[in-house]
């Protein structure tokens, strides 16, 4: 199995994007999956290098990423050195960051033996199964959509009340990472982005509008993104598959970081859902 890390591309927002690559070398085209992790997440997490090589062992080229704005830097991309960066981070920066990816890949020579360009997928945790219904539904190029604990609403997860009046007074409100002990800052720009572009980064719109495939899957024990986030976007979208994973928590039951070398569980029956999806 082919194993590229850390690759960087140049970004639409002066930060660069971190890239990782996994395939078996066989000149023959494979299907594309995209992965997209979630807030306070990095495309090294826990058990998520073992879930791409699962699915470059099941034939598929998999490609996961560092949003560019996530805390992480190339020269450190585990954790979040650059929390200037982090505080500026937005949903439109990250759907740019998954548009650059998305254009390296499909306009790439180096790989063109082992991908088939007609095929790309994309995979969402958490905040990034938003991202990628939405991109979903915009980018004709995508022809599956996947969300693991995917989020069904933005709006409601931004400070409320005193909170948010604090917020825009202030400028930056801080959220407390539980693993780091970091306090990591949210400038108001996050918002008034938000606002701005409110219509495209409403995920019941893209639910709704969806044209290709999408399965949607949850952990009945995520204490982080409720199951009924799921079963509503199922509602959304009645052409969708919904599958439900007993036990599995908001992460099917992962860590960082993660030091076996098998996947737990619930992330391994979460990926057999994928493959069975994918696959037919």
């Amino acid at each position: 199995m082919k194993k590229i890390t850390n690759l960087i591309l140049n970004g639409k927002h002066q930060k660069p994007i971190l890239l990782d690559v996994f395939y078996k070398e066989n000149n023959s085209p494979k299907s594309i999956i995209i992965f997209c992790h979630g807030y306070k997440g990095f495309k090294d997490w826990g058990a998520w290098n073992l879930m791409a090589e699962s699915f470059a062992k099941n034939d598929f080229f998999f490609l996961k990423f560092n949003f560019s704005h996530n805390g992480g830097t190339a020269e450190q991309p585990i954790d979040f050195p650059d929390l200037k960066a982090f505080g500026n981070n937005n949903y439109t920066k990250e759907l740019d960051d998954l548009e650059t990816v998305l254009d390296w890949i499909y306009e790439n020579s180096e790989y063109q033996n082992e991908i088939n360009t007609n095929n790309i997928s994309l995979i969402g945790h958490s905040r990034g199964g938003g991202i990628v219904c939405i991109k979903s539904e915009e980018d004709m190029r995508i022809k599956n959509v996947i969300t693991l604990a995917g989020v069904s609403d933005y709006k409601s997860r931004f400070p409320k009340n005193d909170d948010f009046i604090k917020w825009k007074e202030k400028g930056v409100y801080y959220v407390k990472n539980g693993r780091t002990h970091q306090e990591m800052p949210h400038f108001y720009q996050f918002y008034e982005d938000f606002y701005k572009n409110e219509n495209r980064l409403t995920i019941k719109r893209a639910v709704k509008n969806l044209q290709i495939p999408h399965l949607i899957i949850h952990g009945d024990n995520d204490t982080s993104v409720l199951v009924d986030e799921a079963k509503t976007q199922h509602q959304w979208n009645p052409e969708s598959q919904l599958e439900i994973i007993e036990n599995a928590n908001h992460v099917f039951g992962a860590k960082h970081p993660w030091e076996e070398n098998i996947l737990p569980e619930e992330l391994k029956k979460t990926l057999e859902l994928c493959f069975k999806f994918l696959k037919t």
